[in-house]
């Protein structure tokens, strides 16, 4: 989850709030991507999760990146809570499940090699200490007893306020990873069109990379369990957000919907203080209980808005939220997925006209069906893997289409970093099923075995 916002004057009427998110309008030569991916550091010898203090910590982790490759710190009550370096940074999700949430990047090769980077300098500092990082959806074993709890007051609230609001809040919190991208737009109507394509086919990314199969060491009857847990989480601030849909929605309408999510904190001085459950619209009036006679700041609001937790959404970018998260070779694919969907129009016209006649009923159950079936899912007599082959064929064209060379490298486009996902419309298998096969098949039912054979 984000680092706290910063800078940004008072707000004194939702216009502003509109004009915050029109900000992020760009020309096309100026759309970048931003790649973040999550995963769960784990001891090596007892396959626990790595606890936040000690010599074989997360804490650890963060010091060891900082002093051996120029990471800055992000403290917080005088914690090492994330890292910061050109543009980029890392931060902890509640679990200590270890994020980047990378720098914006002209091309999928710099963004890969920014990920690839990161993979190697977080094994070297792991291997000094004796740990381990693997790329998975859920935690396949750990209960939520055994996870630790990172020093950071968001979390703390949250975790409370989440057993009020939905059955598997604190799931998500401490045991599911993602891997997402952040993309940008050039207009409100371009907006429009992405956020609407990224809603209806986001279950075609939950289902391309599922890889969540087990839960408290048990095969949990779902490829994405993550996706599963999305579902019963916060009925406020998640899902598919049929008003997206509607005549009219832009910029105005998603600042309504923000409005309407109960606040989390608001953040001042260094720490969080507790605004569950209130209003951003008091808050804009000076009526927010936490803080009376205080109006907002943008900052804020920037905050506010990592509080929205639905399939994709909006900031001053678009985000992608579906993907479970997934071994090395596969994380390269999500971005090249959606900016192949969405960055060339002819592909982002062939993507709309797939799902553009969907009612929210059609959506709603490609998304349950994505979580549960993955890429065996079906829908209206429509399998999943014949949707998922039709709009990967689009994506593939709208790759070829950018033709964005390597500097210095072979490759003549991005489209070779979709090949994982081809490889799973030829076999029908998903990385979930390969989990399971292994399970089932020469792991003998032993899943201790996946951390050896699917660390980074």
């Amino acid at each position: 989850m984000s680092i706290p916002q910063s800078g940004g004057g008072p707000v004194n009427d939702k216009s502003q709030l509109v004009e915050y998110l029109e900000a992020g309008c760009k020309p096309r030569e100026a759309w970048r991507i931003g790649t973040e991916h999550e995963k769960f550091g784990y001891c090596k010898d007892t396959h626990l999760p790595l606890p936040y203090d000690g010599p074989r910590s997360i804490r650890a982790m963060l010091e060891g990146l900082r002093d051996s490759y120029g990471w800055n710190p992000v403290l917080e009550a005088g914690n090492i809570i994330g890292l910061e370096k050109d543009g980029a940074n890392i931060s902890l999700e509640p679990g200590g499940q270890l994020e980047l949430s990378g720098a914006p990047l002209e091309t999928i090769h710099q963004t890969c090699d920014e990920v690839s980077e990161h993979l190697r300098e977080v094994r070297n500092i792991a291997e000094r200490i004796g740990a381990g990082f693997i790329g998975l959806g859920a935690a396949p074993e750990w209960t939520h007893e055994q996870m630790p709890v990172m020093p950071k007051g968001r979390y703390h609230l949250m975790t409370g306020y989440m057993g009020k609001v939905g059955s598997h809040g604190t799931q998500m919190m401490y045991r599911t990873c993602t891997v997402q991208v952040n993309l940008d737009f050039g207009s409100e109507a371009d907006m429009v069109k992405k956020l609407r394509v990224a809603l209806a086919l986001q279950p075609v990314a939950t289902a391309l990379f599922a890889n969540s199969p087990f839960f408290e060491g048990k095969v949990n009857g779902h490829q994405s369990w993550r996706a599963r847990i999305w579902r019963d989480l916060d009925p406020a601030r998640t899902g598919m957000l049929p008003f997206v849909f509607e005549d009219g929605f832009g910029f105005e309408r998603w600042v309504d919907y923000a409005l309407d999510v109960p606040m989390y904190f608001v953040y001042r001085d260094g720490r969080y203080i507790d605004a569950l459950g209130q209003s951003f619209r008091d808050f804009l009036d000076g009526r927010l209980p936490a803080l009376p006679g205080e109006k907002p700041t943008l900052s804020d609001w920037a905050d506010h808005l990592t509080t929205l937790f639905p399939e994709a959404r909006i900031k001053q970018f678009l985000e992608m939220r579906g993907a479970d998260g997934v071994p090395w070779n596969r994380l390269c694919a999500l971005p090249a997925f959606w900016v192949g969907l969405i960055y060339d129009q002819a592909s982002l016209d062939a993507a709309w006209d797939i799902c553009k006649d969907w009612d929210a009923e059609t959506r709603e159950q490609w998304r349950i069906m994505a979580s549960v079936g993955g890429i065996h899912a079906e829908v209206g007599g429509r399998p999943m893997l014949d949707l998922a082959a039709e709009v990967l064929e689009i994506s593939r064209a709208g790759l070829k289409a950018r033709a964005r060379v390597e500097p210095g490298g072979p490759l003549s486009d991005e489209v070779p970093y979709l090949r994982p996902l081809e490889e799973t419309i030829r076999t029908g298998k998903s990385p979930a099923d390969e989990l399971l096969e292994h399970y089932h098949g020469d792991w003998h039912g032993d899943l201790s075995r996946i951390y050896d054979a699917y660390s980074y």
